[in-house]
This record gives structure tokens, sequence and C-alpha cells, in this order.
């Protein structure tokens, strides 16, 4: 055996199930899936989920980044430019400022952290493919820059305007087109909310290969254009590897149909892989063809407590070994992280274990054979004993970026500036160490520039000496606009450059929110938002990511 009792300590209470296992035996509950929490209505779209929200509690993007200037290249939007857009939509598609419906515009204006604020005037919510591409179209002959925008369940400012630019929304673009259950390609409408096709799919025997925290809210284009991780990447890789085929209308209005349900095509050039990930820089994306694996039968779910981050990294390869083809997750959260769960979310309170370990660690297998899901490399562990216990498990996990880590808490401690009273009250860690990518969080009581000063570029800088990435998730955005070159090198940048200048030569798309069309911007922190990072190397040291304050 390559470990030992002290290695994996783990504590169980009732109603948990608590295993002695020998041998690398794990048993545990067994389910035929794991059932997400199902929406009232699954067409729920995010703007009337915030409809409520007050507005005057959120700063403009523009009163925060004051060195963001508007392009004077872009033009302003006119009674004409609204009279033609009511030619194409009906008053339901459509929300036009009129001095009295700023409640209306709001959710499309902010974006999820409440962070980023834009002005648009004019939001469009077409219903069909068509619709679209005639007010691309019409902006790019009137240089009028556009914003799409899915479910608006990004952490970058990539989804919401900066200044006037029209969004696009793909809110009513949410048909499922087809589904062959011999092959399991699914094609639909880019608008459709993620959850409610995994619940789809669940009919069929099947399932999306992707989730995430905001399942019940994004929409399958928006995670293709951020190209969103997630925790099932670790089994089913990334959308580069999962996406079939995508429709994408162009900022001259050209609908490009590269649908396909192929899994094997070499003739020429894979246009797809330009747009996932590319953040609604150069079209938008309004279908997507997607291969889907087969339901698991059976899913097993554990939680247990480690000594160090060297014995996370320890259990993840043992992990690997043991489980082999049937590990689907490993995430891991640190005490903090734990503590932060516990008093302030619901789902604190359902937690078993004690929180007196430094790590925590959730492994869930899948698979079609229950005797098989047995194998596991627990000796002592908290094992799920009903559906209900599962989603309190994962909920924990889910509900950490709402509610790090020792280099950085230093910084922070030698500057005098961190603990219980100080500005800076916690540093913690979460994420995917099953595939690199680790979050890491601040906690501020207020933005500050001194903790800006201290937080970037340093850990750009860090990340750049280790050869990691700024962004394994959720993009660049404006967020971190200006920063690429610490994960690309020139000759890179030079390329994208040149290929977003070949597809939208005017540069309506998006124009504010990506490096690769906007000046450098200088290296700054804002009021909250989550950063990643991930490590290409997979060492995963125990400092990674893009540190900021958090709400």
């Amino acid at each position: 055996m390559r470990t030992s009792q002290s290695l994996l300590q783990l504590v169980c209470r009732a109603p948990y199930k608590r295993t002695f296992l020998r041998n690398f035996k794990l048993i545990t509950f067994n389910i035929q899936q794991r059932n997400y929490a199902s929406l009232e209505n699954e067409t729920v779209k995010t703007a009337e989920i915030h409809k409520n929200e007050s507005s005057k509690a959120i700063n403009y993007t523009t009163d925060i980044y004051t060195h963001l200037k508007r392009n004077p290249n872009f033009k302003e939007l006119s009674p004409d430019d609204i009279k033609f857009f009511q030619s194409i939509l009906s008053p339901s598609e459509l929300i036009v400022d009129n001095g009295n419906n700023q409640d209306d515009l709001i959710p499309y204006n902010t974006d999820w952290m409440k962070k980023y604020r834009g002005k648009s005037k004019l939001v469009a919510k077409p219903k069909t493919v068509a619709q679209i591409s005639k007010l691309v179209k019409y902006c790019n002959e009137k240089r009028l820059a556009i914003v799409p925008q899915g479910g608006n369940t990004g952490l970058v400012g990539g989804s919401v305007p900066v200044f006037d630019e029209i969004v696009i929304s793909t809110n009513n673009l949410n048909r499922i087109r087809s589904f062959d259950p011999i092959s399991g390609n699914l094609v639909c409408d880019s608008g459709c909310i993620l959850e409610a096709l995994d619940n789809y799919l669940a009919e069929q025997g099947y399932m999306i290969p992707l989730d995430l925290g905001a399942k019940g809210s994004c929409h399958i284009g928006g995670n293709v254009a951020t190209n969103a991780g997630g925790i099932r990447l670790l089994r089913y890789g990334s959308l580069h590897g999962t996406v079939l085929g995508l429709e994408v209308v162009l900022p001259d209005g050209t609908i490009l149909d590269n649908l396909s349900t192929l899994r094997k095509d070499n003739t020429g050039y894979d246009i797809k892989h330009l747009f996932i990930g590319s953040e609604g820089t150069l079209g938008i994306i309004t279908g997507v063809s997607i291969l889907t694996p087969k339901r698991p039968k059976s899913v097993n779910v554990a939680v247990f407590c480690l000594n160090s981050f060297q014995n996370v990294q320890e259990a993840f390869i043992i992990s690997k070994e043991e489980l082999s083809e049937i590990l689907s997750a490993f995430e891991f959260w640190d005490i903090n992280a734990l503590k932060l769960v516990k008093n302030h979310l619901v789902q604190g309170a359902n937690f078993p274990l004690d929180d007196k370990y430094p790590f925590y660690v959730l492994v869930e297998t899948s698979g079609s054979n229950k005797d098989h899901n047995e194998e596991g490399v627990v000796k002592d562990g908290v094992v799920a004993q009903d559906n209900t216990q599962i989603q309190n498990l994962w909920a924990i996990r889910e509900g950490i970026p709402e509610a790090g880590i020792e280099e950085t808490s230093n910084r922070f401690k030698d500057a005098g500036i961190f603990g219980k009273d100080k500005l800076v009250t916690d540093v913690f860690g979460f994420g995917h160490i099953g595939d690199g990518n680790i979050h890491l969080n601040i906690v501020a009581k207020s933005y500050s520039p001194e903790v800006a000063k201290l937080t970037e570029p340093y850990v750009y800088e860090w990340t750049e000496k280790h050869k990691g990435s700024i962004s394994a998730e959720h993009g660049l955005g404006l967020m971190k606009a200006g920063c690429i070159g610490y994960s690309k090198s020139q000759k890179m940048i030079n390329m994208m450059k040149q290929i977003k200048q070949s597809i939208d030569p005017i540069g309506i798309m998006n124009p504010y929110n990506k490096t690769i069309q906007t000046p450098a911007i200088e290296k700054r922190v804002a009021d909250a938002y989550i950063g990643t990072i991930k490590f290409i190397d997979r060492r995963l040291p125990v400092i990674t990511g893009a540190i900021t304050p958090v709400l």
C-alpha cells in the first residue's frame, strides 16, 4: 500500500456512513444517476431571476475603470436604428431604454458578480438564427457595437456591455434540434440552459459531458464561447474534444453552418475551434453539436480529510491508479473555504465532518457496473447514503464561490493587512485537482488599492514563472484584458489579432472585452471576482490563482 491511515484521516457522523476499508475497497451508496436540483421552470431566464435587484447599488464600469474610453468609430443608437430592430423583432423580443425601464435593462447590463455595469440602451432577444443574422449585418453596416450574451453567469465581465453596446441575448434561442440515441450526438440552439439539456438527455439515458455550479442558468452557447471546464473535465475532457460542430453568425451577418455531427472529418482546417473560447469576439454562436456520453448507472460520492496539500496530490495519484476510468471527479477545498461555507451558506450546516483538517477532498466515481465502482482508495470515509446526502456533499464544493493560499497569506501578513480585524480577512483555495485547475480567493472588507498592489501583478508574475495560465476557466473578459502576455507569446498574440482582423475588420463584436482587440490595460484588481489558474505541468503548487477580493 502506498498510503496509511494517517494520510487519509476521515471523520464521519450519522446519518452518513463511516466505513473502514481494506485493500482499497470502498463500499459506497449506489444510485442510478445523480439528480440535479430540478428547476421549477427550466426556461426561466437569468434576467427574470434578477429582475427585482436594484440598479442603484451597482456602479458603472466606466466609473471604476476610468481609463476605458468609448471607441469614437462606433455609432450611437438612433431612432432609425430602433425602428429597424422593431421591424425585425416583436415587442416581447426587444427592450429599448425609454427613461423609465432601467429595471428591465439592468439584468443585461450587469454581470453575475455585480462588479460590472454597462450602459446599453437596447437589448435584442431574437428567436431565430435568421433574425440574428439580419441584426448583426445591420449593426456591422452601421458600425453599432455588439455584446453577445447567454445566461450571463460569467465571472470576468465578458458578457456585459461597457458602454452603449447593443446586447444580443440568446435567451429565446432554446430549441433542441435533434438527438441521435445511437451515436449520442445532440444538436441544439445555443440558448439552451445546461441543466435543461442534461435533464432532457437523462430521459434518453445520456448526459451532458459538462457540469457547472451555474448549470441552472448558464447557456450551452456561453459554455462553448468561454470553453467552460467544470467538474467533469477530468472524465470527459474539454469542449474542444466533445463539441462536434457549431453554427455561428459572423460579424457581417453570414451564417456559418459548421453544425457537423461527424466525429472524424479531416477536410481542411477545423474552424469550430476558433470559436470555442473566443468569448463572443468573432461571432455569435447560435447552434451547438455535441457528443454526449451514456449516463452512468452507478454514481458514488465520498469526502475525506487530509493533513497537507502534498497528501492531496498523493491521493489524486492513487485515485487515478486504482479508480482509472471510473474516476469522474476529484475536487478539493481547504479549511478556510469550508469555514466560510459553514458560516454563510445553508449547505454548510449539512456537512458531516469537523472543520479541523487542513484539506478536504471529494471523490466521485461513475460507471455502468456497481461492483466495479466499489474499487476505491479510501480506507475510512464519509460516504453518502442517499441522493440528498450526495447533493449535500456536492453543495459544499459548489457553494464555495458564493460564500489561496500560504504564500499569499504571508504576503498580506507581512504588509500588516491580514487578520480578523484587518482589511483582508481570509485567503482560501479550492478547485479541480483532477485537471490541474485551482481557484484562489481573497476575502476583503472592501476594495483597496493597497490590496490590489500586493496581489497583481504579483500573482500573474508568479504564474508566468511556473509556466501556468492566468485563466484556466471563465476566459479573459474585461477583467484580464491586457494580461494575456503572461500566458501567451507576442507572436501568438499577433496571430490572434490577425484572425480577429480577418473575421471582424470593423471590430463590432464585444469590442472592449478581450486583449486581442483592445489596448493594454493597467494591471489592476476591482471589487469582487474569482481568479483561476491552470498549471500545464500538473505539479499543482500550493499557490495557484489570480488573487482578488470576494464579496
